[in-house]
């Protein structure tokens, strides 16, 4: 055993429930990605949006997660046509984003960045100022009313321009516009063969110039270039997913991806400025292996990328499609590599030190909630 064996006492074993207690840190979540079933086919009818795959909350449920489950990111992507259906007013974005914050709070979250497309909302009439300033109000709701029931989180969002259309400056703009308003930065998302990030210089110029953050999906489904792309000639600050950067580390025949180090291990030169610049892994494990990024959880690189100290965060990408949680993503890695308590405030802490809020918000997560969260469940 070693002190981090979630079987060692002292401390709560490591389960669900107790998991769900430990203060948690999401930098990426979709919104349009985590809609309750129940919330869908509500607002599906509301709308008048005819072409449901199932008509009640179990069956939806059940076909996201069957849907997602491809192993094609383009196809898993192709799950979002209903829930972006119904998110096409003022009041559905607001709910939808209140219900995020009730969802996330009840996970133990005490700080998420959740992203969504503005340019994805407007085919009701919507401007995208208009849509931003719905979910906003959806967070702020959301904060009130967790703050009230003993649960404060501190929720801010990404605005996304797709990486297949020609709108990212104006995304970027409309990230600069609200940064003083709860959003706090700017990503691109979406199929990433043939859709290189830099087709969106120009929108990554615009964010530095303006002493803004930004984060790229990268090396999820199209490896190294994209990885490589977004760190040399984007510039960004934390890779989205960034998982394929595995593929620039060489193992030795046979390894255990579940040991609890790495000998012998030889980093290429993208790796090795990944780990240098502390670029941070927005990893998200459950949904890797449904787009076919890794094959099971079980061949996820996340340990190997945790032991060799790469800046590891653990993330829900999409909860409906993956049928996840903050609290279920930590226990299939604990199930999986024999992580304890003392990891997971590791990469808690990482995600925090990631986020892009102030360092002064930061610091204070991390010493007034996050440490004295894990202290207690440590015993």
């Amino acid at each position: 055993m070693t002190p981090d064996d979630p079987t060692t006492p002292p401390g709560r074993p490591l389960d669900l429930p107790n998991i769900s207690l430990a203060p948690k840190v999401v930098l990426h979540d979709h919104l349009d990605g985590g809609l309750r079933p129940a919330t869908v086919l509500e607002l599906a009818r509301e709308v008048g949006y005819p072409d449901l795959p199932a008509d009640d909350a179990e069956s939806l449920a059940r076909w996201f997660r069957d849907a997602a489950d491809s192993g094609s990111l383009e196809r898993y992507l192709e799950t979002f046509a209903h829930t972006v259906a119904v998110m096409q007013t003022p009041s559905a974005l607001r709910r939808v984003a209140l219900e995020c914050v009730r969802d996330l709070a009840a996970d133990g979250v005490v700080y998420a960045e959740v992203r969504y497309a503005p340019e994805q909302h407007l085919a009701r009439g919507m401007t995208l100022d208009e849509v931003v300033e719905a979910v906003l109000a959806g967070f702020r709701d959301g904060e009130a009313e967790a703050e009230a029931q003993g649960r404060p989180i501190l929720v801010r969002c990404l605005v996304t321009a797709m990486r297949h259309a020609a709108r990212s400056q104006e995304i970027a703009e409309l990230a600069v516009r609200y940064r003083d308003d709860g959003v706090v930065g700017f990503d691109i998302a979406g199929a990433e063969a043939g859709n290189p990030p830099t087709r969106h210089l120009d929108a990554f110029e615009f964010m530095r110039a303006n002493n803004a953050h930004f984060t790229i999906h990268a090396g999820e489904a199209f490896g190294l270039p994209s990885i490589h792309e977004a760190i040399a000639f984007c510039g960004t600050d934390r890779l989205g997913h960034g998982v394929r950067v595995i593929d620039d580390i060489t193992l030795p025949p046979g390894t255990d991806l579940a040991a609890e180090s790495f000998d012998g291990v030889e980093l290429g030169q993208i790796a090795n400025m990944v780990r240098d610049k502390r670029i941070p892994l927005e990893l998200c494990p459950s949904s890797n292996v449904q787009t076919g990024a890794v094959a099971s959880i079980a061949e996820h690189p996340f340990n190997v990328l945790a032991r060799l100290r790469f800046r590891v965060t653990v993330n829900t990408d999409n909860r409906l499609m993956s049928d996840t949680t903050m609290s279920k993503e930590f226990y299939r890695l604990a199930q999986q590599f024999g992580y304890g308590w003392a990891d997971f405030e590791r990469f808690t802490v990482n995600a925090m030190k990631s986020a892009f809020i102030h360092f002064d918000e930061r610091l204070a997560l991390i010493d007034d909630v996050i440490k004295p969260g894990y202290a207690v469940l440590v015993g």
